[in-house]
């Protein structure tokens, strides 16, 4: 069983049924799946986008300044972060909303050393603000995190999506899905698992990612049981 791990959850995760938006009832659900996993003993470390919210880079097609369309979408990972708390909090789980934003009246400034001793007191935690700068991901702040906090492994929440394929199995019925693939592979064929610089934070730093669907009940038990389920991302060749 894995120790710590930091949980990517894409934004759309939150919407539930609807286009836009914080769907309530669909962040408890996920609230309780985390819960399961925390009572594992498991130390969770939490990065959420915003996508249900804001995109900087469709902003950016629509005529915005790319740097600020994108520190719109780090305000929406907070408020994403803060809905996420609510509902851990009501289940019983405590947890923490950090960022690197400065927004104290709501969230807690980030700092490593802070986090690591909110883990040892037996917190979940979520990573708030992406990087805290314009032209980077929350692929890129997750794998920020689980280096800086040496999390054994980073869990990618796919809404919907099994694992990784060769190709878009949205529009190919022949894609296959890789049980297992380097990263070195990924960034070669450009497979849209993350981003390519948070592809390569994981690769440098020795840190795997598993590619998972979340909205089959019981995944992320399964794994941070390490359950054969998703796609593995390695970081050897």
């Amino acid at each position: 069983m894995y120790q710590r791990v930091i949980l990517k959850l894409s934004g759309e995760a939150l919407k539930g049924n609807g286009m836009y938006g914080i769907h309530p009832i669909t962040v408890k659900s996920i609230a309780t799946e985390i819960k399961e996993i925390y009572e594992l003993g498991v130390q969770v470390g939490i990065v959420v986008g915003a996508g249900n919210l804001w995109r900087g880079k469709t902003g950016e097609e629509l005529g915005m300044d790319r740097a600020q369309a994108d520190y719109m979408g780090m305000l929406g990972t907070i408020m994403n972060s803060l809905a996420l708390q609510d509902a851990l909090e009501s289940v019983m789980v405590p947890s923490r909303v950090m960022t690197v934003l400065p927004i104290s009246a709501v969230a807690e400034p980030y700092i490593r050393r802070r986090a690591m001793r909110h883990f040892e007191k037996g917190r979940v935690l979520i990573f708030a603000g992406g990087t805290g700068s314009p032209f980077f991901s929350t692929d890129t702040a997750a794998a920020l995190r689980a280096a800086e906090l040496n999390a054994d492994i980073i869990l990618m929440a796919k809404n919907g999506v099994e694992g990784v394929y060769d190709k878009d199995p949205r529009k190919h019925q022949d894609a296959v899905m890789y049980a297992e693939i380097s990263q070195e592979e990924v960034l070669k064929q450009k497979l849209a698992v993350m981003d390519q610089t948070a592809a390569s934070i994981c690769r440098e730093n020795k840190i795997d990612i598993l590619v998972f669907n979340m909205n089959q009940h019981g995944n992320m038990k399964k794994a941070v049981l390490q359950e054969p389920i998703g796609t593995r991302v390695t970081w050897e060749e």
